[in-house]
């Protein structure tokens, strides 16, 4: 299952990880976003070990969608080594984000 990112732990999880991380950006109003939610989570369990799968609420965390420059969602962005590596803006069928995401690994 995904993990839950939010302002106070995001550089903690994410940009201090080992592995490759896939981070969600999204929001409950969303409905693009309710759409790639189970695709997400799908990949969580696939990945599991060898990458981490995260997912960050933009109206609970402003703080790092605004960091990142998060203006649509969803948005996934891709992290290697604590720095963006790809993104993905909108909602796209699984195999475009397992593709991005195993040019990581």
């Amino acid at each position: 299952m995904a993990l839950e990112v939010n302002d106070s732990n995001f550089d903690e999880i994410v940009t201090k990880s080992d592995k490759p991380v896939l981070v969600d950006f999204w929001a409950e109003w969303c409905g693009p976003c309710r759409m790639i939610g189970p695709i997400v989570e799908e990949i969580s369990n696939e990945y599991s070990g060898k990458a981490l799968v995260v997912k960050c609420d933009v109206d609970s965390s402003p703080g790092v969608a605004a960091r990142f420059g998060i203006r649509n969602i969803p948005t996934i962005l891709f992290f290697k080594a604590g720095v963006i590596a790809d993104k993905q803006v909108g909602a796209v069928p699984k195999s475009n984000l397992v593709a991005k995401l195993n040019a990581l690994i």
